[in-house]
């Protein structure tokens, strides 16, 4: 298993586009990814799951990846988000 924490700098945090872009980057590899914040965790290819987060500007999250391809998902994630949040 692989995790970085990421501090979220979108004004509005994870917020439904930024979900669903984040879900559909999510579905396109194998790995099973995890963001956990404040204490409650949620699948990354799961929309409802990520919005029940909560997720506001300032707020570190915690992407754990594991399973196959973990390296280039892992690359991947801390790309996406480092470009979208």
């Amino acid at each position: 298993m692989k995790e970085f924490n990421y501090t979220i700098t979108d004004e509005i945090g994870i917020h439904a586009r930024p979900a669903g872009m984040l879900v559909k980057e999510a579905g396109n590899y194998p790995a099973k990814i995890t963001i956990t914040c404040n204490g409650k965790s949620a699948d990354a290819k799961r929309l409802m799951a990520l919005m029940t987060l909560g997720v506001k500007h300032g707020d570190i999250v915690t992407v754990q990846v594991e399973g196959e391809q973990e390296e280039e998902t892992m690359a991947a994630m801390e790309h996406f988000f480092q470009t979208n949040l």
